[in-house]
């Protein structure tokens, strides 16, 4: 796996940061991480385990993540006159993700490709799919939601008194772990070597705590996306933890509800997290899913390198 960078993506003209392994003629999963999180976010064993299975992998780092593009210079976002209707600190919307998302495709001279998203992840392959679906040959998504109100709403009881992120390496590790088991599985193991050197990257790679929020913003400002997605025909996987308290299980029945023909997965022991113990039950719903769509389509020849 080598970390390299598109330049000039999209309409924004940004720097996208991303890795791409597994056979080049491999049916292309892209994968896309949730709000604050970067690519390694996604496990390098649980990529192992979709490349495995068949599929070519791809990970980035959305705008104001990791090395991707930041926006240092953005209006600090005011999520209370946000939720008043008071938009004007928003920097972007997921519109303007989903168009990121499908900058890279164009990038790799990718005509379409499978999305994989979790938490935010899933909503930028659900708004990919609404306004790019002839980019999307199958969309998976993975604990998140629709945007209605009242469901998928997170219990923010768990994180009283987490606090902010630390601004120094050493304590921004030890809160990044505290939060990973707080929205981890109380059922599997929480392997916090792993989550300790993960963040380690994270904050390495460089972490955005204002990133976090300019992305949270733009879900606030995008709004509910029920009515569009049910437009959707694209094959539709949604896959949710029963126990998952930063996005509930309702998010992904409703989303499972408005996707004509979608399959429903709830995995009974999974949170707001992808544990090890799982990882070869979730890369093989993906991969068959993948797998199935590709079965069921008639596609053009695509473009060079896929």
């Amino acid at each position: 796996m080598s970390e390299r960078t598109a330049r000039d993506v999209g309409p924004a003209g940004i720097d996208i940061a991303y890795e791409r392994f597994g056979a080049p003629g491999a049916p292309p999963a892209v994968l896309i991480m949730g709000a604050g999180a970067q690519m390694i976010n996604w496990p390098e064993g649980f990529c192992r385990e979709l490349v495995d299975r068949g599929l070519q992998v791809i990970r980035f780092d959305t705008r104001d993540s990791g090395r991707s593009t930041h926006f240092p210079d953005a209006p600090v976002p005011d999520f209370p006159a946000a939720l008043a209707g008071d938009l004007s600190t928003a920097s972007y919307t997921l519109s303007d993700l989903a168009a990121d998302t499908v900058g890279l495709l164009d990038a790799l001279a990718l005509t379409d490709a499978h999305l994989v998203g979790s938490s935010m992840g899933g909503m930028i392959a659900q708004m990919v799919a609404i306004e790019h679906p002839d980019r999307v040959r199958s969309l998976t998504s993975m604990m998140t939601t629709t945007g209605e109100p009242g469901v998928g709403e997170a219990d923010f009881s768990l994180f009283a008194g987490l606090g902010g992120p630390p601004r120094d390496r050493e304590g921004f590790v030890r809160w990044q772990v505290r939060a990973l088991r707080l929205a981890g599985s109380p059922t599997l193991p929480f392997d916090g070597a792993a989550a300790a050197e993960r963040a380690g990257r994270v904050f390495d790679r460089g972490y955005d705590a204002l990133g976090m929020q300019r992305q949270g913003l733009a879900v606030v400002a995008t709004g509910d996306r029920t009515a569009r997605l049910r437009s959707l025909r694209v094959p539709t996987l949604v896959v949710h933890g029963a126990r998952d308290l930063v996005c509930d299980v309702s998010g992904g029945r409703a989303t499972a509800a408005a996707v004509a023909g979608a399959e429903l997965v709830v995995l009974e022991e999974m949170a707001h997290h992808l544990p090890r113990e799982l990882w070869p039950e979730v890369a093989g719903l993906i991969a068959d899913h993948v797998h199935r769509a590709e079965a069921g389509a008639v596609r053009a020849p695509r473009g060079p390198g896929n």
